[in-house]
């Protein structure tokens, strides 16, 4: 019997992919539905919801769900969940599709994802979409909604993601075919919320913490997965694999290091790598809140929530992510809950004079003496080829790093900001 947290939601894992005859009848019927073309967004949230990533979601929300997921961190049944998880559609697709109909879900090249039953179509006027954003993006670093928007659209990804969304969302539930390029691309690393169980239960573990990346993994990062190792049964190395904003490094050089870092300074048997296949929303704060979530699916107990999580700029206060966590609704049923806690870490550096890695809470000397840690400031460093400071990261990782950014033909400007420079 497995020891690990249950699944998010309270009915196991919602596994909406299909596989054999059942999956070759569908995709022939797709041939005949009428075709939506899906963002790579789409994409990740639909391999989600097929592997049970997404449990208990088995579709696209509503109306309804979308509301109360902004304003209430609940879904309309009292669910927790933090960011709405939508699908968009032309005005001139909407308007050929009624309540009960199927449609095909496709990529941009033309791949069938998923066969939906449209339950619901309702219209996103740009209205819709600016409260969306201001519920969802809008974070301590800019108190007024005037101050948001001044730099939203220009500097922050998220927002110029749901402001770029067509006008209208369709709803449904879906029947996911394909998880795309992800299980040979990355065979190994990307694994389903039942095989990282799995693993975990074979490994006696009960308490598992998650260490988030989209940056490569630097001292600091090795740091925060080291001291959850020491007061959790194992570390997952989870990775995203899936699309990012231009100036990250792919998914492959950093699954590269990752794999370098385990091999060299890690004891193996308590720490796994993994992969999945979503795509950032740069949401900050509320990203945390759904990494926690859908790690809680993966067998996780214990989210590490360190400086700016999934931050863009500055728009979000430093440990913003670590108070949200204390905020959230706790509904009546366990199992609506969320039951991934957080394992909110202080701010970590190298101190010279510590002569070793530490935080705020264990090290008394001033910022002269620290070497301030950030994936931002990595990559700036080496795409700018300046030197990178000593015990910011690996050599053997950044051998790697240098080598890929020789090969880069075209260079992506690095905007830092404070949070990354110490201030």
């Amino acid at each position: 019997m497995s020891n690990l947290v249950a699944p998010h939601g309270g009915k196991g894992l919602t596994i909406c992919l299909l596989e054999g005859s059942e999956k070759e009848a569908e995709l022939k019927k797709a041939e005949g539905l009428k075709k939506i073309t899906i963002s790579p967004r789409a994409e990740g949230d639909l391999i989600m919801m097929g592997i049970g990533g997404f449990s208990p979601l088995t579709g696209f929300m509503g109306k309804a769900d979308w509301k109360s997921v902004c304003d209430n961190f609940l879904m309309a049944d009292g669910t927790f969940w933090p960011i709405p998880v939508t699908l968009d559609a032309s005005k001139e697709d909407a308007a050929a599709i009624t309540a009960g109909d199927e449609v095909a879900l496709v990529t941009a090249a033309g791949e069938i994802m998923a066969t939906m039953k449209v339950s619901e179509k309702f219209e996103m006027t740009e209205a819709d979409k600016r409260y969306e954003c201001e519920k969802v993006f809008m974070g301590e670093g800019t108190p007024t909604a005037e101050e948001f928007w001044k730099i939203a659209e220009e500097d922050h990804p998220g927002v110029q993601m749901v402001m770029n969304q067509k006008e209208f969302n369709l709803a449904g539930t879906v029947k996911v075919l394909s998880e795309g390029e992800y299980p040979e691309k990355y065979k190994g690393v990307y694994l389903t919320p039942a095989e990282s169980r799995a693993i975990f239960d074979e490994r006696g573990w009960s308490t598992v913490a998650a260490l988030q990346l989209r940056n490569p993994m630097h001292r600091s990062h090795e740091y925060l997965a080291k001291l959850a190792a020491e007061v959790c049964d194992g570390v997952f190395i989870h990775s995203l694999v899936g699309n990012l904003k231009p100036g990250d490094i792919p998914a492959e050089v950093r699954v590269k290091c990752i794999d370098t870092l385990v091999d060299k300074y890690f004891v193996k048997e308590n720490v796994l790598q993994g992969g999945y296949p979503l795509d950032m929303r740069y949401a900050g704060p509320r990203e945390g809140l759904l990494h926690a979530t859908f790690r809680q699916n993966y067998g996780v107990s214990k989210m590490i929530i360190g400086r700016d999580h999934a931050g863009v700029g500055d728009f979000y206060g430093m440990f913003e992510a670590q108070d949200l966590f204390d905020k959230i609704p706790q509904p009546e049923e366990a199992g609506k809950r969320l039951l991934c806690e957080p394992l909110k870490i202080d701010w970590t550096f190298y101190c010279k004079k510590c002569d070793g890695m530490a935080s705020l809470r264990t090290c008394p000397h001033g910022k002269e003496d620290r070497v301030i840690l950030s994936g931002t400031m990595l990559r700036k460093g080496l795409s700018e080829g300046t030197v990178i400071p000593d015990h910011f990261g690996r050599e053997e990782v950044l051998v790697i790093l240098r080598a890929y950014y020789a090969g880069l033909t075209e260079k992506v400007e690095i905007k830092t900001h404070a949070a990354a420079l110490g201030k």
